[in-house]
């Protein structure tokens, strides 16, 4: 059996995660479930579990990886929780377990997962018109070594779509300046 392509849904956090945030994380769980791929998410609120509860709706295989050293600490739309006790030296493992990245705002922790992501050639697709530290960079590149495109969506569901879109045209792995 193949392995199943993992997305890793970031961005806001519980206490500064708007309704437009929740909703767009929402559709990309529910996009990627539908595809029949596995979400990761940092396992807590705000995206997180927006993200986990549209993948969990949708009949997906929701993985969460919590910072903590408690399993309990996790959103409860998580199938697998993966606790841990690294604080936020955990955006590493998420990054890692990802074959790509969908980023809906957030703030520096999202900023950290998504440099994470980019040293280690992960494609990734931001929703534009929410905000958040990785906006900015969309259509353009985290740093001058241009490793990998940060392209941008119009929604939550058109990012995963977009995501999954490359991940199958190129297999999983990197993806070196692609364009939607």
């Amino acid at each position: 059996m193949a392995r199943r392509t993992q997305v890793l849904v970031i961005g806001s956090n519980g206490d500064s995660c708007t309704d437009a945030q929740s909703g767009h994380a929402h559709a990309a769980g529910a996009a990627v479930a539908r595809a029949g791929a596995v979400l990761v998410t940092g396992g807590l609120g705000g995206v997180m579990e927006a993200a986990s509860r549209g993948a969990s709706e949708a009949g997906g295989l929701v993985v969460g990886v919590i910072p903590y050293e408690d399993a309990s600490r996790a959103n409860g739309f998580c199938d697998v929780v993966i606790p841990t006790g690294m604080g936020m030296a955990r955006d590493y493992v998420n990054a890692h377990c990802a074959d790509g990245v969908v980023v809906v705002g957030g703030g520096s922790g999202t900023l950290s997962e998504a440099c994470a992501a980019y040293m280690h050639d992960k494609p990734m697709v931001v929703v534009r018109g929410l905000g958040g530290s990785v906006e900015r960079y969309i259509d353009g590149y985290l740093d001058g070594r241009k490793r990998v495109r940060v392209l941008g969506a119009g929604s939550g569901a058109e990012a995963a779509g977009a995501l999954l879109g490359l991940l199958g045209q190129v297999g999983v792995g990197c993806v070196r300046g692609a364009e939607l």
